[in-house]
């Protein structure tokens, strides 16, 4: 089967939707027929440009920055076409060239136009206000953030984009709370896969003492809607008692000065440190002496990516009660109220006072993750999604 995938950002580029889709793209390319010829002929479209990326050993073809001609040759060429998030030109070429599409939702774009589910100015959780015609909502939300001509351009491209999505062959949601936020024709869920990795657990002996230090740490972007400043909060108050911890920030993002200096006027720079991206060997290190990771977010996470991958290391996970990120962690770690800073010192402050619950629940998240999160197992339901659209077995 001919397959074009397009994803608006791509490798070199960091973050959730580019690990899914690189991941993805390296085990479809992985596949064979029993005759040992390649399952698929993949090409993968990109907006992100090169830079010093060298894409010599990569099983499949990259097209980056294509023009809308070169892009529609694409399309035609192609059997189907998987769309990382509803992107208008693909989406519309797709549709004109009459080939099956599958939109994967890796967030809210097809009924936000922000695609966070974010109201602005106030930062509160979005009911819905694109899907419930209240429109002029969704323009004074965008206009919080940039000129007004351009927030009523955006809604307007919302219309096309969201009818577009209701049109394709298959909407591919997340999770469960996507596909119900979303609320799209022709819907499946398909989990995220993450790589199964050793996850060496720490014994008791080295964690039941009160005088060793329990690690806490968030791994991800530093932006505001990650909960990141309810976390330090947390751990202010946290600090407050005869407890011996210590938190790392692990990663980097628009919102790390403003932490930093968080941490520096309230006197926790002995007990909060940020290290700044990490990845490899670098970032295996430094979770080796994490005992709990905490994912405090205050929107609705569509998934949960990093809980996920967390999980998988067997780690403690304590995240919020909401979306995606709830759905992601189920009874297998500890959840607390999104935005409260004292129910979040209180998942942290029970794991002090239970270090046990740091293996159990390591134990159980694994299971989880194993479970629901393998890798294999996406790529599998991708397979049956493509051959469905269009089909024929490939």
């Amino acid at each position: 089967m001919k397959l074009l995938l397009y994803s608006h950002s791509f490798a070199p580029n960091v973050g959730g939707v580019e690990t899914m889709v690189w991941s993805l793209a390296r085990g479809l390319a992985d596949l064979r027929t029993i005759d040992n010829r390649p399952r698929f002929d993949l090409t993968v479209a990109t907006e992100t440009p090169a830079a010093d990326f060298d894409p010599r050993s990569l099983p499949f073809s990259v097209v980056r920055q294509p023009s809308p001609g070169a892009l529609w040759r694409l399309v035609e060429a192609t059997d189907a076409v998987h769309l990382a998030g509803p992107a208008l030109l693909p989406l519309f070429l797709a549709w004109l060239a009459r080939k099956p599409i599958a939109v994967e939702h890796h967030g809210y774009q097809s009924v936000c136009l922000n695609g966070l589910l974010i109201h602005q100015p106030d930062g509160s959780i979005c009911p819905g206000y694109f899907q419930s015609r209240r429109y002029s909502k969704c323009v004074r939300c965008q206009a919080a953030e940039m000129p007004w001509p351009r927030a009523f351009v955006n809604l307007l491209l919302m219309f096309p984009r969201h009818a577009l999505a209701r049109v394709a062959a298959c909407n591919i949601a997340v999770s469960r709370h996507v596909l119900e936020r979303l609320a799209l024709p022709k819907s499946r869920v398909v989990y995220h896969g993450v790589e199964t990795v050793d996850a060496p657990t720490f014994s008791v002996a080295e964690i039941s003492s009160p005088q060793d230090k329990l690690c806490f740490a968030y791994v991800g972007r530093l932006v505001p809607e990650k909960g990141l400043l309810v976390l330090l909060e947390a751990a202010g108050i946290l600090r407050r008692e005869p407890h011996q911890f210590e938190l790392l920030l692990i990663g980097d993002g628009p919102q790390r000065a403003q932490l930093q200096a968080v941490i520096e006027q309230t006197g926790l720079a002995e007990t909060v440190r940020i290290t700044g991206f990490l990845q490899g060997p670098r970032l295996a290190e430094a979770l080796a002496r994490v005992h709990a990771v905490v994912m405090p977010s205050l929107w609705e996470e569509t998934a949960g990516l990093a809980a996920m991958e967390q999980l998988m290391r067997g780690k403690l996970v304590i995240a919020s009660k909401i979306g995606g990120l709830l759905e992601t962690v189920g009874d297998a770690g500890l959840l607390c109220e999104p935005g409260n800073a004292e129910d979040l010192m209180r998942c942290m402050r029970e794991v002090l006072h239970d270090r046990a619950m740091v293996i159990a629940l390591g134990l159980k998240g694994r299971d989880r993750a194993k479970s629901l999160f393998d890798r294999e197992r996406m790529i599998d339901e991708h397979v049956a999604a493509y051959q469905q659209i269009v089909g024929h077995d490939t």
